[in-house]
């Protein structure tokens, strides 16, 4: 047995609480040498030892990934603990906090020994699953041509980093029965205030809307509008830099060493001038100096503008620029300070790598899954990595995350700081079509940055910023295909929140398969995509959980596929029970979404006689999920 491949600490990363009562144990180990991992654990204060069961829920390339959830009759605490491996060849190691041993261990145990009510990990309900679309208010929509800056360009013109299209909160106010025809669940807005150039990152008053975007109270408006519409509003929260404008860096200009905001900034020397050697800024940016984020006052400030919007105009949370180059002691006074007051706010963080520093329990509830973004592009769009190494990939994020984080994490497939995923697959909207099933069925956030559902492209930024297109110029066909994406989403529990597994992944046929599925008392619900990532047609031999005829819910077609008898081996079978196999033929660049037909059968009944609560819940009525 691989033994340095078998990890587990007693850290939040691997036991942490999702209630006072209730811990979730993790460990790590080699790819497919261990056949069943069980936890043998005791209160040190009885010495009664029970076990428990734990289950693969994610492999990847190298590791398997067991779990398991204890529930205990009070709080848990002073919970010793080992694990019991069984090897694909029947040999029996024991694992404890001194290794690996063929003898259940006499010391060493691991010991968990309180939670306490803050570290228990808690997230928004309303934000499991929910559909984030992304607005760049410059190109949005222009509602009001009266706040637009001097000289803009035609709607539509060639984006440059310098010039103004007009885009405004009217505009995003009008267009929001669009959004909410959309399915679109939550609006995330890149920055409102008032700053320097047209993307707003370079901050100059944070406690005011930016004049070209409307006002103060428009913004009300639009978060009321929102709230009407079913629909939720986060905001861009820059707080690692400001502009140059910003009067506290302002001060530091005029008055130099005797300015009572030096520290507020990290000066380089004295005298400060506009420019890249004098301070630390966001790369090389003189325009955009970095905030001393771990000076007290600076962190205080910042979370008095946090809780302002919250307290005054009501918004659901805030998306946290380069949250990962901000001090962490903000992100933890965040936290105790905004969730006491408004448990519900959700706290996004941007990184464009793994994010599970500032997702301990104590920072923030989820971030930008730049990590999904990498292997759908280069798996759907770039083609440049296999089946079995996209399968790898995705399960790796699965596996680095807590359950709960994953049904939050913000998963796009471009942004405003990214090429478009259309000019990514070269115009073919077929494989975006193909690519944004796989985001809207994919466990997390799927966030659909704005124009992508309608066809537009658009190179690094600032190409990707450019003017939504409207009305006759729209793609009808895509924007058809995202709403029923949505639909599908809204109304089957298993891919709002279910685990996922993955069930084939072809590298010499491009084919690729998982299953969604929810499973509780009352009744289970399985649904299955299938995918086709090469230029010629398919047919797809696939391994199920559930015998029977199963029906295509993307298509609408009458067209039946008919389960046979197991025979072979498939992907996964070792941690998967399959019962069946399906044939299926697909399409270039296709995906096929399928469900067994008796179950959608049920569905109809339930929903005729108004059992089906949580997919009618979920197509309107603000702040119910589940």
């Amino acid at each position: 047995m691989n033994k340095e491949a078998v990890l587990h600490r007693n850290t939040e990363d691997f036991v942490y609480p999702t209630a006072r009562n209730q811990l979730i144990f993790r460990i790590r180990t080699a790819k497919k040498e261990i056949r069943k991992c069980k936890i043998i654990y005791w209160n040190r204060d009885d010495g009664i030892k029970k076990e428990q069961s734990m289950e693969c829920y994610a492999r990847d390339g190298l590791f398997d990934y067991f779990q398991c959830k204890i529930t205990f009759p009070k709080v848990a605490r002073y919970q010793k603990y080992y694990f019991h491996l069984e090897s694909i060849r029947g040999e029996i190691w024991y694992f404890s906090a001194y290794g690996i041993e063929p003898r259940p261990p006499a010391s060493g145990f691991f010991e968990y020994l309180y939670a306490n009510g803050n570290d228990v990990f808690t997230i928004p309900d309303w934000a499991k699953g929910v559909i984030y679309y992304q607005i760049f208010p410059e190109r949005f929509f222009n509602g009001d041509f009266s706040n637009d800056p001097e000289n803009p360009e035609e709607w539509g013109a060639a984006p440059t980093r310098e010039n103004y299209m007009g885009g405004d909160l009217a505009g995003i106010i009008e267009k929001l029965p669009y959004l909410r025809e959309l399915g679109v669940e939550c609006i995330y807005l890149n920055p409102v205030f008032e700053g320097d150039f047209n993307h707003k990152y370079a901050t100059t008053d944070y406690f005011h809307i930016d004049p070209m975007f409307g006002t103060n109270e428009e913004f009300r408006e639009l978060v009321r509008q929102c709230h009407l519409q079913d629909m939720r509003i986060i905001l861009d929260g820059v707080f690692n830099h400001t502009g140059v404008n910003f009067p506290f860096f302002q001060d530091i200009l005029k008055n130099q060493e005797r300015s009572n905001y030096k520290n507020w900034f990290l000066i380089e020397k004295f005298p400060v001038t506009v420019s890249n050697d004098s301070y630390e800024c966001v790369g090389a940016y003189p325009y955009m100096p970095k905030l001393n984020t771990a000076n007290p006052e600076v962190r205080n400030y910042i979370i008095d503008v946090m809780e302002y919007w919250l307290r005054e105009y009501q918004i659901d949370g805030w998306r946290l620029d380069v949250a990962d180059e901000v001090d962490s002691t903000v992100w933890e006074m965040a936290r105790l300070c905004l969730k006491e007051k408004y448990p519900e706010c959700i706290l996004i963080g941007e990184t464009w790598g793994y994010g599970g520093r500032q997702l301990k329990g104590n920072q923030l509830d989820s971030v930008m899954n730049y990590m999904f973004r990498d292997a759908v592009w280069d798996y759907f769009g770039r083609r440049t990595i296999s089946t079995d190494v996209f399968d790898n990939r995705i399960n790796t994020i699965i596996a680095l995350y807590k359950e709960e984080v994953c049904q939050l994490l913000y998963n796009p497939l471009d942004s405003h700081d990214t090429e478009r995923f259309l000019y990514i697959c070269g115009g073919n909207k077929q494989i975006l079509k193909m690519t944004a099933a796989f985001q809207m069925l994919f466990p997390g956030a799927p966030a659909i940055y704005y124009g992508d559902e309608v066809g537009l492209t658009g190179d690094n930024d600032p190409d990707c910023r450019r003017c939504m297109v409207w009305d006759e110029q729209m793609d009808q066909e895509l924007v058809k295909w995202y709403k029923k994406l949505i639909f599908l989403r809204k109304t089957h529990r298993c891919i709002r929140e279910g685990a996922y597994r993955t069930i084939l992944a072809d590298y010499k046929e491009s084919v690729f398969a998982f299953v969604r599925y929810y499973e509780q008392k009352g009744g289970s619900e399985y649904i299955y995509a299938l995918f086709n990532n090469s230029s010629e047609q398919r047919s797809i031999f696939c391994p199920l959980l559930e015998s029977g005829e199963y029906t295509d819910l993307l298509s609408g077609s009458k067209e039946l596929y008919l389960t046979q008898p197991l025979d072979g081996l498939f992907y996964n079978q070792d941690i998967t029970v399959y019962k069946a196999v399906i044939s299926v033929e697909i399409q270039p660049y296709a995906v096929k979404v399928i469900k067994k037909k008796e179950d959608l059968k049920n569905e109809e009944r339930q929903k005729s006689t108004g059992d089906l609560t949580h997919s009618c819940n979920l197509l309107g009525g603000f702040g119910r999920m589940w």
